[in-house]
């Protein structure tokens, strides 16, 4: 006799947290012990050349900490190169915390991270000491500024100074008496020196931003007015007995930025020289600068605002004059270029461009009159590794057939000649290298869906195995035992002739003469992609569990995702996102319900972030392919987002909001039938909790029925606070249980 449904959801709700034997997963053995988290091996510098390498390892001394420890590349030898017991602090009995370090140019000098602090997302702020390795001196920069408050700071490359940014001003400090120099005095909220507002930091990765010349006489740094961003305000309303307001400068898709420049200043302080850079400040973004191989010289990378021109700026650090040596332009959009830097003494500037439909490297000359095209490849260069400029190769990361996958190639500098595939072919995955400066050593990270990462240190370029550092062979075992299916890869053909990637876990029982349901995972925007043969725990792990439930889950990358197709698949979503990406995951799903093993009454879709505003598009748009979603942090108005990341791929709100409008989730909210759960951190400095609340509104108005759940000063990543993950996860298990049953039939 079938059992009742609240005995049966019941009995899965106990399984899913008490069960830990028989090969079955559970949310708190995902998410509680973190036992299938891998090793890493982790924050190696390469020393000279490459001829050895550091790296940080638990000390054995009585006190505990951690050895900065170098490695022979080719013998593997093995020294302490600065124990534990050197980084205790006078008056003290325990070691610093490396967060992080970094060595002088000489190697005579380490300057050490600690006490490190959030910023945003990440923890770019703490303090700084330094560590004389002939005296065995150990000094903490900036004693006299506010604890943690020292970010970015850095050796002069003559080692004989640091520079570092407190509360938004910038200093220099002499290593050999103390003595300090304010070369900033105006920092304050709103203006901000040596380092970056939010939209800078979120959506052009700027976090570092001042830079040493060589000749270790001047900084160049980036200084930004924000007194003319509106703020957004979060509430606090656990904290205290009264609310409190956390305002947020966010410049939201139309609004002013902040007012932009880059000056170069003496480091024995004085007035700054600002580069002579055109147009309103507020309207285009200096994304990149660097000395230009010069101490007489920058180069700046400055985007307009529409983020489809890119000009290569020279600009003379005296006069702050510019020349503009190259324009590079696409009708939809560009990305700031991190793969760049100086040949031939300065003669060339190593570029990546898709000029001619892939993302390929070029040579540009520094009167910009010669570019020359250095891999004249059909196929994209996922990243630049390494320039071995003595032997003449170029190390990068390609996957010319294998979108899902990850390898490495060389090829020549000189731009003739073939590819070279590196990666032997039995490593089918996802490989990760980084590649010593002379070209010799790899530290290699190998890993797929199935087998959890080992990390190696190899030879090329035949890619000799000479040791292995990171083998996670424990992890392999417990994973093996667990019940499952191996992950499925397949491509999926939603029309034109356009194939899709996907993968996909079936049920370890799984049976193919009965029907499943189906939860796809989405995410589908330009930010990220999905469908990939590597290791990744978190969602791995619980879509697995979900398997093991009953379920297939599906993961499909459409059109817009940075995969390694070409300019045209990438950029096809320019101005519809929300169309083309919910569009094309629809195709999928029409071609996946007529699989005679899925069910087509019992289809979920479930996503975060931009995932979260596809899986609201997948529910509003086509109802009646999806019958259950779960939609977290949402932007749900494309025009509630922030300006740089919504108008590099949606286009200037000025030029009209009828994209904008048509994109939007929130435009077709009046659609939705099935079952729907919203959830969303109301400390979501990112996607703001807005968004939810203006959905809220907007389905009440439809008289449409839904869930929410709101988690109280959460950010973006909802896992602030004991116990938050594990409690998100479980809801979202228990809401797929009751609403979308799970199991053969």
């Amino acid at each position: 006799m079938r059992k009742p449904l609240l005995s049966f959801l019941f009995l899965f709700v106990f399984q899913l947290h008490a069960q830990d034997e028989s090969g079955l997963l559970t949310l708190d053995r995902i998410f509680a012990s973190r036992e299938f988290y891998p090793q890493s091996f982790g924050q190696s510098r390469w020393l000279d050349d490459g001829s050895s390498y550091t790296t940080l390892e638990k000390s054995v001394a009585p006190q505990g900490g951690r050895d900065i420890v170098q490695y022979d590349s080719r013998t593997g030898k093995r020294s302490v190169l600065v124990s534990a017991e050197k980084l205790v602090p006078a008056g003290n009995t325990q070691p610093l915390e490396i967060d992080d370090y970094q060595w002088s140019t000489d190697k005579t000098q380490l300057l050490i991270f600690t006490n490190t602090k959030r910023v945003w997302r990440y923890n770019t702020r703490g303090d700084y000491w330094v560590l004389d390795l002939k005296s065995g001196s150990l000094k903490q920069l900036g004693k006299e500024l506010a604890e943690s408050s020292l970010m970015f700071a850095k050796f002069s490359p003559d080692g004989k100074k640091a520079a570092y940014v407190s509360k938004h001003d910038l200093y220099v400090e002499n290593l050999s008496d103390g003595m300090l120099t304010r070369l900033t005095s105006d920092g304050s909220e709103t203006m901000i020196n040596g380092t970056f507002d939010w939209v800078y930091e979120e959506e052009l990765d700027c976090r570092d931003g001042f830079r040493w010349s060589p000749d270790s006489k001047r900084i160049a740094y980036w200084k930004l007015d924000a007194s003319g961003i509106r703020n957004f305000y979060m509430i606090n309303n656990t904290d205290s007995v009264y609310s409190r307001l956390i305002p947020v400068q966010y410049p939201k898709v139309g609004e002013w930025n902040s007012v932009t420049r880059v000056g170069v200043i003496s480091a024995e302080g004085g007035a700054t020289t600002f580069l002579k850079l055109e147009g309103d400040p507020r309207d285009n973004y200096p994304a990149r600068m660097e000395w230009a191989e010069s101490s007489d010289e920058l180069a700046i990378q400055y985007l307009n605002r529409a983020q489809n021109q890119n000009q290569i700026i020279l600009a003379n650090a005296t006069t702050g004059d510019i020349k503009v040596i190259e324009t590079e332009k696409d009708e939809a959009y560009l990305d700031a270029v991190d793969d760049w830097q100086w040949l031939d003494n300065g003669k060339k500037l190593l570029w990546i461009s898709e000029r001619d439909g892939w993302r390929n490297v070029y040579s540009v000359s520094r009167d910009g009159k010669e570019v020359k095209r250095l891999t004249p490849f059909n196929f994209d260069v996922i990243s630049l590794l390494r320039v071995d400029v003595k032997n003449g190769w170029l190390y990068y990361i390609a996957s010319p057939k294998d979108p899902i996958r990850r390898y490495l190639y060389r090829s020549k500098l000189n731009g003739t000649g073939k590819e070279e595939r590196l990666t032997p072919m039995d490593l089918q995955g996802w490989n990760d290298y980084d590649v010593s400066p002379d070209g010799k050593w790899a530290i290699h990270t190998y890993s797929t869906t199935e087998k959890p990462p080992t990390v190696s240190f190899v030879e090329l370029p035949k890619h000799k195995n000479l040791r292995t550092l990171v083998e996670n062979s424990g992890l392999e075992k417990k994973f093996a035992v667990l019940k499952k299916k191996p992950t499925e890869f397949f491509k999926v053909d939603i029309g034109g002739g356009l194939l899709i990637d996907g993968m996909m876990l079936k049920p370890p029982d799984f049976d193919p003469a009965k029907k499943y349901p189906v939860i796809f995972h989405v995410y589908g925007e330009p930010a990220s992609h999905l469908v990939r043969d590597s290791w990744r725990v978190s969602n791995k792990m619980w879509h697995l569990m979900l398997a093991q439930q009953g379920y297939i889950v599906i993961l499909i990358d459409n059109r817009g995702t940075p995969l390694p197709r070409g300019r045209d698949f990438r950029k096809a979503i320019y101005k519809k996102i929300g169309v083309i990406n919910s569009g094309d995951q629809a195709a999928a799903n029409r071609v996946i319900r007529t699989w005679s093993f899925v069910d087509s009454t019992r289809i979920g879709v479930w996503g975060w972030s931009g995932g979260g505003a596809m899986t609201l598009n997948c529910m509003f748009r086509y109802p009646e392919l999806y019958q259950t979603g779960v939609a977290v942090a949402s932007v749900t108005d494309q025009r509630n987002y922030d300006n740089i990341y919504t108008e590099r791929y949606m286009g200037l709100l000025r030029d009209g909001d009828e994209h904008y409008v048509e994109s939007s989730p929130i435009t077709y909210a009046k659609n939705l039938r099935g079952n729907l759960l919203i959830i969303h951190g109301t400390g979501d400095d990112n996607v703001h909790y807005a968004n939810q609340d203006m959905l809220i509104n907007e389905l009440i108005k439809q008289n449409k029925k839904f869930s929410m759940m709101a988690y109280p000063n959460r950010t973006h990543g909802i896992y602030e606070g004991k116990g938050t993950t594990l409690h998100l996860y479980g809801l979202m298990t228990d809401y797929w249980l009751k609403n979308l049953p799970p199991g053969g039939r």
